[in-house]
């Protein structure tokens, strides 16, 4: 199987629409989903994806994240989701998803990757620890919709 991870462009905004969509369903939080695709065609300068094409016809999956500052660290990014279709799990798509957001971050001067996971979502804490992540902390999350 040919697996390539490539940059989301203007053309994939459709299907990347679909699966941030089939993502927000997996997380039981379909209702959250409140972008359109017109949001996210105007907005594609403050985001970054790549997608996993599969024998350059089929999108197995995405990585979407931004750029970030932190105080203590600096230049960063931020994953805001990261999302394999059902059927090409466990095909190490997934770590080729996150390694392609790491080489972009090391190629744009970050000094870390941040991210959550769902506690319930075993399988992506062990793929997370296996490349050497910290999991869990002492902070929550806030959020405030405005």
């Amino acid at each position: 199987m040919n697996i390539i991870i490539r940059r989301a462009t203007d053309k994939d905004l459709d299907d990347l629409y679909d699966m941030i969509c089939e993502f927000a369903q997996f997380v039981k939080k379909a209702d959250k989903v409140t972008i359109t695709k017109h949001e996210l065609l105007e907005e594609q300068k403050l985001f970054v994806c790549f997608l996993a094409e599969i024998e350059q016809k089929e999108l197995a999956g995405y990585i979407f994240f931004f750029p970030t500052f932190h105080t203590w660290t600096g230049k960063a990014i931020f994953l805001d989701d990261l999302y394999v279709r059902d059927d090409y799990r466990r095909l190490g798509i997934g770590t080729r998803l996150i390694n392609s957001a790491i080489d972009y971050a090391k190629e744009t001067g970050c000094t870390k990757v941040r991210w959550q996971v769902y506690d319930w979502n075993k399988d992506a804490i062990a793929m997370y620890e296996k490349i050497g992540a910290r999991v869990g902390d002492n902070n929550l999350n806030c959020e405030l919709d405005i």
